[in-house]
């Protein structure tokens, strides 16, 4: 699906992220301007650190995104919506929002999609992912919830939290061919173990439209060490 040119163009489909919960502010520091040295979409950080990457990437293009009801999703709508709030003031581009998934398991979609259309109604024109955790679904719920994120008006469906084991790149490409057949008009964020260039460029081709990953920095070197820095010393040719 990807022709990518360059690392730059790779980076700019991969969220950067860093949701560590004993992180100092320190390291978030060193996070954060490890970033501005490539061109991610965004960097994903805690509510906790959402000023702080404003400030730090305000000169460049990168988002700064966050999460609501993070990683459980079991907080009920106001609560939900009160964070939103929150973040929305300290300036967040983008958010990612986790599913109550006792609701999808009990069948309640009339809840989880009454709750996305306040949420995105609060948030306007400003991304909005929906946390799905596909490990712990089975392919019809699956199904299920990403047609009601689609018609609630979520921007994005996201399959992980990252607080699960990653998925084997089989099941990503299954849950990608499920959320193209159910909601062929929301976008998909694949998160969850992407570790390497080889993986993220086979998450890509398979039909994301981006990847999250805590290793983003090491994922764009790789493709810069073997796109761009390959040195080729031509044999003179004898006509």
């Amino acid at each position: 699906m990807y022709n990518i040119k360059n690392s730059k163009e790779l980076a700019s489909y991969i969220n950067y992220t860093n949701l560590n919960n004993i992180i100092s502010e320190e390291e978030m520091k060193e996070f954060l301007e490890k970033a501005k040295e490539t061109t991610f979409h965004s960097v994903v950080v805690s509510p906790t650190y959402v000023q702080l990457a404003k400030e730090i990437l305000a000169d460049t293009d990168i988002k700064v995104g966050s999460v609501v009801g993070f990683p459980l999703g079991f907080e009920d709508t106001e609560s939900k919506l009160a964070e939103t709030k929150t973040l929305l003031d300290k300036g967040v581009d983008e958010l990612e929002v986790v599913i109550n998934l006792s609701y999808l398991k009990d069948k309640k979609y009339s809840l989880i999609g009454k709750e996305i259309e306040a949420i995105k109604e609060l948030m306007g024109d400003k991304i909005l992912k929906v946390n799905i955790e596909v490990k712990a679904l089975d392919d019809a719920e699956k199904s299920a919830i990403v047609q009601v994120a689609e018609k609630a008006g979520a921007d994005f469906v996201k399959t992980a939290t990252g607080f699960v084991t990653p998925c084997h790149i089989y099941e990503i490409v299954n849950d990608i061919n499920i959320i193209q057949k159910y909601a062929p008009k929301i976008k998909i964020e694949i998160y969850g173990g992407i570790d390497s260039y080889k993986l993220a460029n086979q998450v890509l081709t398979a039909g994301a439209d981006q990847i999250s990953s805590n290793y983003g920095y090491e994922i764009v070197k790789q493709y810069k060490e073997l796109r761009e820095n390959t040195q080729v010393k031509p044999k003179p040719i004898t006509l």
